[in-house]
């Protein structure tokens, strides 16, 4: 049930990204997990999600909250093409048929008062239990709901965000740097999130917090977002999935129709994709 992190896919030509659609593509699956895209933002990258969907479907897509970064655009806007346009296919998918289910996270939270209601065919739910064909059933939820500090100190939380975003710019002008002299992608700010204690202490805390909800619940696992760390791993009798974000890692989670579940890191099997959607 449990792959490893990066999928053992080859790129196509763009040409070929209708090949996922086809039922004995090995880029056609039963789910698809994203979270934590944080349209709006000037780090989101929207262009590898777009790009990700051109070559991989499935019949139910799963957008794991923070899709949308309502933080930050109150504050300022920012809203190019591209964000609209992952936007359009989102809900083209949807209108295809393909089964979208939208869980707010902490950003977006704005839309939890439109719970059980459905938008251009995308249903807005707290929470979903996801059964696999192989018959596990996973709690599906962002995980904010289960941050002390989202839940009784938002400002510390939005403060956080500010100099994560700081982070992300810093990284893509160091990465700018180090293409230049012909050094491959390294992360700044993972780096630095490695390097605090009190964040990997936080995010171990998160993950065993959400893992005793599972078992709570009778669940055989839980999948989720918010600390935007990629991970799948069996923990006990449970499994612990979290499907990274599209900021940094830009991976996803995805479940192939024998209920074998896969950690994609996009860029590692993509290349770094520029501004105008095309492989750097």
């Amino acid at each position: 049930m449990v792959k490893g992190l990066i999928a053992d896919l080859h790129p196509l030509p763009p040409e070929q990204g209708i090949l996922a659609e086809d039922p004995e593509s090995p880029h056609r699956f039963r789910t698809i997990f994203l979270s934590d895209i944080h349209l709006g933002t000037w780090g989101c990258k929207a262009e590898n999600v777009i790009d990700f969907l051109r070559y991989h479907s499935a019949d139910t897509i799963y957008l794991v909250g923070d899709v949308v970064d309502a933080w930050r655009l109150r504050s300022k806007w920012y809203w190019p093409q591209s964000h609209n346009d992952l936007v359009q296919k989102l809900l083209r998918l949807a209108r295809k048929g393909k089964r979208v289910v939208y869980i707010p996270g902490n950003h977006d939270e704005v839309f939890r008062d439109y719970l059980g209601l459905s938008f251009g065919g995308i249903t807005l739910c707290g929470h979903a239990v996801h059964r696999t064909a192989d018959g596990k059933d996973l709690l599906v939820l962002h995980g904010d709901e289960f941050d002390a500090v989202v839940l009784y100190s938002k400002w510390i939380a939005r403060l956080g965000a500010t100099l994560y975003d700081f982070l992300v710019v810093a990284n893509h002008g160091f990465n700018f740097l180090r293409r230049k002299l012909g050094f491959p992608y390294w992360s700044l700010s993972a780096f630095v999130k490695l390097k605090v204690k009190n964040i990997v202490a936080f995010a171990s805390r998160f993950e065993q917090i959400l893992l005793r909800e599972a078992r709570r619940r009778g669940m055989d696992g839980v999948v989720c977002g918010h600390i935007h760390k990629a991970e799948m791993r069996m923990e006990g009798d449970l499994l612990y999935c979290n499907t990274g974000d599209w900021v940094e890692s830009c991976s996803a989670l995805v479940e192939h129709f024998d209920g074998r579940l896969e950690l994609i890191a996009w860029t590692e099997v993509r290349g770094p994709m520029s501004k105008s959607g095309s492989a750097a």
